[in-house]
């Protein structure tokens, strides 16, 4: 996939990681790079289009579709953690994760396989997690929307291959980014994040594994529940 004179549109854009990916898109060569946010008067980051979209919202997801009708690479990179702790807290943030993870990835990707399709294939990118393979008892319902989103990225993999859409997954541990400032854990910056996507999107490749966490979570699928889960023994 030439990302060079491509038309990218990146949702969650206004920071942190999705912020990243427009700057990498236009650093690449991309032609234009529609940035989706929820407020698009507040948004200042220049050589980027903002495009108001709310991921939740099905009416605003189907005038971006309209909008960026000449789409060829779509990143669903819009998401939150809001849930609860495992057996504690409001179960509304649990929803709200579902909503724009898992539920939202699926609809932005809905209204832009057509769109995909009509210019010749192009890719679509889900901004995944480690997460999407191990759950944890602080994050319980965030590792479940990311398991959910994972899962329909495998079934868009295999459904929009028909019409020649790269369908790629990105894995990564912890990132620096405002969202995880509280967290004392080593992290990978954003830009890496995004760099590694782009070489992913340009060498036709359907998964990254951004850091080693990624890498050794991702090997341990195959083996017995407590290479993910230690403390079962």
């Amino acid at each position: 996939m030439k990302i060079e004179g491509s038309v990218a549109l990146v949702t969650g854009a206004n920071r942190g990681i999705g912020l990243a990916f427009c700057r990498a898109l236009l650093a690449r060569g991309a032609a234009k790079v529609y940035a989706g946010v929820r407020r698009p008067e507040d948004f200042t980051e220049p050589g980027l289009a903002p495009l108001r979209l709310d991921v939740t919202d099905l009416g605003q997801i189907a005038d971006a579709a309209r909008t960026v009708s000449d789409a060829t690479i779509v990143i669903n990179n819009a998401g939150i953690q809001a849930g609860p702790g495992l057996l504690e807290g409001d179960l509304d943030g649990a929803r709200q994760e579902l909503e724009v993870n898992y539920l939202g990835t699926w609809a932005v990707s809905r209204a832009f396989a057509p769109v995909l399709a009509a210019n010749g294939g192009g890719a679509l990118v889900n901004m995944l997690s480690v997460a999407s393979w191990r759950s944890t008892w602080r994050f319980p319902s965030y590792a479940a929307s990311k398991a959910a989103q994972w899962s329909v990225t495998n079934a868009l993999r295999v459904a929009l291959r028909e019409q020649g859409t790269l369908v790629v997954g990105v894995h990564v541990g912890w990132v620096d980014t405002d969202a995880t400032v509280s967290v004392d854990e080593p992290k990978t910056d954003a830009a890496e994040v995004a760099a590694q996507t782009m070489d992913a999107i340009a060498r036709d490749e359907p998964e990254v594994l951004v850091d080693e966490t990624a890498r050794r979570v991702r090997a341990a699928l195959s083996g017995p529940l407590d290479l993910l889960y230690p403390t079962q023994r």
